[in-house]
């Protein structure tokens, strides 16, 4: 192989030029812009020279990306079929194996000291060894270690006291040393396990739980990040080079598409729980690679079908709907009496279909090889005893204690554990120590008793909070379980409204401006006082009154309120009582009337007055 001449090497690795001789094809690659930095200023001289005159094409939401493919899908006259009906195909069975790439939450990169930065200006965070300079070596950073144990002991794996680092040898711009360092034949963690719950998602098929096998846990680098531009040019950020990552890789025991969505969601709760990872799958700091095959259920040499890999999948969607696709295509395949080819696929938001990327590279392609500037990384069982003993309750068991102490359902306690990467719980656990507060409660477990209240509460952090992300999908929260509507804030409105003392319509109202900033922080009554916003309800009298007014000449609906009295209907009409309430809502003062109260109410009244006036009509 012919030297590469050192002022080629320097324009590749500063300014991102590759020379045309000998390539097939001409390729325009640049390092992003930074703005500044005293690590980066090598860096900055070479990009001002060549910044691409074409603007940054802004990122389009997924929810609107989700929209314009449902609708496009729409008027090319397919049908998706829904994915309870969508788990299997008869004749036919399916395995998965999955390789989760997380980042670690650490300060610094896996072999060198430069940060681990994640928003932070393109290139402001680059060592020396990052872009592989000449004579620059790998130094492990310890303190990486910490949260890798954590996520592997949280999956169940036995830790390995000695492990070792291995060169993945591949090219391509985003790896400037031309191979990754991995744990490929020693890995720190092994044998693991993760037990699914019918709530966690998994499919019907799989009955109320599946035991998933995890093979290996290895620490590995991450690669630059590259982001595509328009005119074939690709911007480069090696602020992501280096930094630490953890690859769970599965034993293929996953038959179901939903179940491989679950488990990777349940993946991204349980480092959320142990303060492992960075973020989770929306922001970019988890992926996931599936491995799909398929063979005819009466095949009787047990051995599993060819394999293809889809790369990158960045949300549970993804997941399940890559696997389905790439299933019905190998099925497609061998029923048309074609050979599945082992091969690396890919997958775009709201595709019906996966598409070929490249061959599918295997053990002797990679080339792998020990690190010979790395030597083992020995973990001693001290350091295992106390990470397992300071871990905390399991994300499972605060699951439980979410339904069976604080009465939540069993969705919006998965919910609250996996929004926001975990801290959309520690928000709501921060509104019901306000409310103690404000309720002068001995202590947060006489809250949770009150079902009802610790539900209104459960019910605005999901639900009314998630109305506000469809305009703004940054709520500012932290990990201490704080954001742009703070907790004592949200307490004092629930407090107001447990207490009937506001409506629910002007709650909401006092929500959105709280989270616009046109409420200082600690001002809800104040808010409430100045504007008279306080809560008059009518009397009992004109609830009655009102309900009379209303109901005179329903005699109809009526009639099936006496059906039911005397034995001939099967069930309370709720739905005819339900739309005389409304009626009785559209009648009155909305902002002095509360909607259980008029329930109440009408119902008395049905049940003491109409029904005995209609019987003795009869």
């Amino acid at each position: 192989m012919a030297r590469i001449p050192t002022a080629e090497l320097s324009r590749y690795l500063f300014a991102g030029q590759i020379g045309h001789r000998g390539c097939l094809r001409a390729s325009r690659i640049r390092i992003a812009p930074t703005s500044s930095s005293l690590q980066t200023r090598q860096f900055a001289s070479h990009v001002e020279s060549q910044a691409p005159t074409a603007t940054t094409v802004p990122p389009t939401p997924l929810r609107k990306q989700l929209k314009e493919q449902a609708k496009a899908l729409k008027a090319s006259g397919q049908k998706k079929k829904k994915k309870v009906d969508n788990q299997t195909v008869p004749g036919w069975e399916l395995t998965v194996g999955i390789e989760i790439h997380a980042q670690l939450n650490t300060a610094r990169k896996l072999f060198s000291p430069a940060a681990n930065s994640f928003n932070d200006d393109p290139n402001s965070h680059v060592a020396l060894f990052d872009v592989a300079m000449p004579g620059s070596q790998p130094v492990f950073q310890p303190e990486t270690l910490i949260p890798a144990v954590r996520a592997a002991l949280a999956l169940n794996c036995e830790i390995q006291r000695v492990s070792r680092f291995d060169r993945k040898h591949y090219f391509h711009w985003d790896q400037p040393s031309g191979y990754q360092i991995t744990q490929y034949y020693e890995p720190f963690a092994k044998d693991g396990k993760l037990e699914l719950l019918a709530r966690d998602g998994i499919a019907a098929e799989d009955g109320e739980s599946i035991t998933v096998g995890i093979k290996q846990v290895q620490m590995e680098q991450d690669t630059a990040k590259t982001t595509a531009q328009p005119g074939e040019v690709q911007w480069l950020d090696f602020n992501r080079v280096g930094v630490p990552l953890i690859e769970i890789i599965t034993l293929p025991e996953i038959h179901h598409p939903a179940t491989a969505a679950a488990f990777v969601r349940k993946v991204q709760v349980m480092l959320n729980a142990v303060d492992a990872c960075v973020s989770g799958m929306e922001a970019g700091g988890l992926r996931a690679d599936v491995n799909v095959s398929v063979r005819r259920t009466d095949d009787k040499c047990g051995t599993l079908g060819t394999r293809t890999e889809i790369k990158n999948l960045s949300s549970f969607k993804a997941v399940e709907d890559a696997i389905i696709a790439e299933r019905d295509r190998q099925i497609a395949v061998l029923e048309s009496g074609g050979v599945v080819e082992g091969e690396t696929r890919g997958w775009a938001i709201g595709s019906t279909e996966t598409r070929r990327l490249r061959g599918k590279e295997g053990e002797v392609d990679y080339r792998y090889m020990p690190d010979p500037d790395l030597g083992p990384v020995v973990i001693d069982l001290p350091l295992v005893q106390y990470l397992a003993s300071s871990s905390g309750l399991a994300p499972d068991a605060e699951t439980d204690q979410l339904i069976e102490d604080y009465g939540l359902t069993a969705k919006d306690a998965i919910s609250l554990m996996a929004l926001d990467d975990g801290a959309r719980v520690q928000y709501f656990y921060n509104v019901l120590d306000a409310l103690e507060q404000k309720l002068g409660s001995a202590s947060v477990d006489t809250i949770a008793v009150d079902r009802g209240l610790s539900t209104l509460a459960a019910n605005w952090c999901l639900h009314e909070l998630g109305k506000l992300t469809e305009l703004s999908n940054n709520l500012g929260m932290t990990h201490k379980g704080e954001c742009k509507v703070p907790s004592a804030d949200l307490a004092a409105l629930l407090y107001h409204l447990h207490r009937k003392e506001i409506t629910a319509k002007v709650a909401k109202e006092l929500l959105w401006a709280i989270f616009r900033g046109e409420i200082s922080q600690g001002g809800v009554t104040e808010a409430i006082e100045a504007n008279d916003l306080w809560f008059h309800e009518l009397s009992e009298k004109e609830y009655s009154d009102l309900a009379d007014q209303v109901v005179e000449g329903e005699d109809k609906v009526l009639g099936e309120f006496l059906r039911f009295a005397e034995g001939k209907g099967k069930a309370y009409p709720q739905g005819k009582l339900m739309f005389l309430v409304g009626k009785v809502m559209r009648a009155g003062p909305e902002q002095r009337m509360d909607p259980a109260s008029v329930e109440r109410v009408v119902r008395a009244r049905i049940d003491e007055v109409y029904i005995p006036g209609l019987k003795s009509k009869e």
